[in-house]
C-alpha cells in the first residue's frame, strides 16, 4: 500500500476551515483522496455504508450541529467494524474535558485550530509522515 492510497475524511462543518485543510494538503502536493462530511451523522453514514475506501484517517472537528465530534467518537468506537479507525481531532475547543474525553476514545492526536492555522503546514507534514511509516491492518 502506498501512502497516497489513504483517504482523508474531514468531518468539518465550517467551509473556511475545510478549505484551509484542503489548500494545505495541495501546497504540500499531497494528493490523497479527501472526502468531507459536514457533521458526525454524515460521517457515520459514509463509513457505515462503506462509501470511503479503507484505509482512511479521520480529521475531526468537535463542535458541529446534529452530531458533534465526541458523540461521533463514541458511536465510532462502539461499531466493531469501525472501532479501530485512526482519528485526529482538529478543533477550536481548549476545554480540558473535551481533550480528556477525546483521548479516552483513543484519538491519535488533538490539535487546536488556532495553533494549527499558524502552523497548518507542520500539521500536514506530521500527517504525511504518519501515514508514510504506520502500518494499517488489512481489512
Amino acid at each position: 500500500m502506498q501512502n497516497n492510497d489513504i483517504t482523508v475524511l474531514v468531518v468539518e462543518d465550517d467551509d473556511i476551515d475545510y478549505m484551509t485543510v484542503k489548500r494545505s494538503f495541495a501546497k504540500r502536493k499531497i494528493m490523497n483522496p479527501m472526502v468531507r462530511a459536514i457533521d458526525g451523522v454524515e460521517a457515520l453514514e459514509f463509513l457505515q455504508a462503506k462509501k470511503i475506501e479503507y484505509p482512511f484517517i479521520v480529521l475531526l472537528d468537535l463542535k458541529m450541529p446534529r452530531m458533534g465530534g465526541l458523540e461521533f467518537l463514541a458511536r465510532l468506537r462502539e461499531d466493531p467494524e469501525l472501532q479501530d479507525t485512526v482519528v485526529f481531532v482538529l478543533t477550536t475547543s481548549k476545554d480540558e474535558d473535551d481533550i480528556h474525553h477525546s483521548y479516552e476514545k483513543n484519538v491519535a492526536g488533538y490539535f487546536l485550530k488556532e495553533e494549527a492555522s499558524n502552523s497548518m503546514m507542520s500539521l500536514v507534514d506530521m500527517l504525511d509522515g504518519y501515514w508514510r511509516i504506520v502500518q494499517f491492518p488489512t481489512k
